[in-house]
């Protein structure tokens, strides 16, 4: 059963913690810029992989070096807080890079911005 819908103060005050993410037209809304075609697909996957296994589908968008991620609960053509878990969940994946005192080096290019 889904989440009930979510109040406009309510999600405003999550958007207050969600950088970059916005409300349009009903839909919790990110647009990703990636480096290339490459990054695009890999990030696609991602978060293809992230909503099959939360249950919670978004609605995709993508082009050479870009990824539009739009979430809305269905069921209940609302925002719930499974949108907002989801959209944090993604944001977590989709930005992280690891730390300066990681011994891994990272991508040396422009990152998922």
């Amino acid at each position: 059963m889904a989440s009930p819908v979510m109040l406009p103060a309510a999600i405003e005050q999550e958007l207050s913690t969600l950088p970059n993410w916005e409300v349009r037209e009903g839909w919790l809304r990110r647009v990703y810029i990636t480096p290339g075609w490459t990054h695009t697909l890999l990030l696609t996957n991602q978060i293809g992989f992230l909503a099959e296994a939360a249950g919670h589908h978004p609605d995709l968008e993508l082009g050479y070096a870009r990824v539009v991620v739009k979430l809305q609960t269905h069921s209940v053509r609302g925002l719930t807080a499974m949108d907002i878990a989801l959209a944090r969940r993604i944001e977590e994946v989709a930005t992280w890079v690891p730390s300066e005192d990681s011994p891994l080096d990272g991508f040396r290019k422009a990152w998922i911005r």
